[in-house]
């Protein structure tokens, strides 16, 4: 059981946020150029499920369009709403992210695979934004079938 009930674990929590997410902001995509990596394949996936994809890569400067759209370098620089943020990101290089985090206030914030910090979720659970840790996107949105939500 959740401590916090933003911090989501059960199956039919991650299918209601999947049913509810449309634009996906991908902090640490990684350009074309590394489409081997999960950094650019899991988010060339959900693109191709339908979901849009802001990229917003921590590297690669030199880097303006990544899968067809404009890169930005801060979260909070996004324009719009952002649903979701996918994260690939180092646990140790997390705390890093937090001010940006909850400077852009997306609904929800997803830390794939083998990315877990849990006083780092729990203060954006507190911040009222929902979190996911430790899974794949790609992995979980294939499961289920999810499609973004119109």
């Amino acid at each position: 059981m959740n401590r916090h009930s933003n911090l989501l674990e059960t199956p039919a929590d991650i299918s209601a946020l999947l049913a509810a997410t449309r634009r996906i902001a991908v902090l640490g995509i990684k350009p074309e150029s590394h489409d081997d990596q999960p950094a650019h394949y899991v988010p060339a996936a959900l693109a191709a499920a339908g979901y849009e994809i802001v990229p917003v890569p921590v590297y690669y400067r030199d880097v303006t369009v990544i899968l067809g759209q404009p890169v930005y370098r801060r979260l909070v620089d996004v324009p719009g709403r952002i649903d979701l943020v996918d994260v690939f990101r180092l646990p140790s290089a997390l705390p890093g992210h937090l001010d940006d985090l909850l400077a852009a206030k997306p609904r929800a914030v997803w830390l794939q695979t083998g990315i877990r910090d849990d006083a780092f979720a729990m203060t954006l659970a507190e911040a009222g934004i929902l979190v996911v840790q430790d899974r794949c996107l790609m992995v979980e949105q294939q499961r289920r079938g999810a499609r973004p939500a119109i």
